[in-house]
């Protein structure tokens, strides 16, 4: 700035993410379980049939992931709560 002429900041803002590049929350919440392959599939028969009765065996098998998954997950919190319990 010896000479007079404003040079400015030399930093540049990060470019906006597009919508396809956020991560959505029901897929982050779905890849913790496991079931993330099962769930592309029920979307990807969704795109295709755009009939949800015409996906019927996609959805029962990520419904039946989901179940296993929320057992181990009940069965995982009880078995902490016991441990928590025995160590007071």
């Amino acid at each position: 700035m010896t000479d007079g002429t404003f040079r400015g900041h030399t930093w540049t803002k990060p470019a906006a993410r597009t919508e396809e590049e956020e991560e959505d929350p029901v897929d982050m919440m779905v890849m913790k379980t496991g079931c993330a392959g099962l769930h592309h599939a029920v979307q990807e028969c969704m795109a295709e049939h755009r009939d949800w009765r015409q996906c019927q065996g996609a959805l029962g098998e990520f419904k039946h992931c989901m179940s296993e998954q929320q057992a181990r997950r009940a069965e995982e919190l009880r078995s902490r709560r016991a441990a928590q319990g025995t160590s007071s």
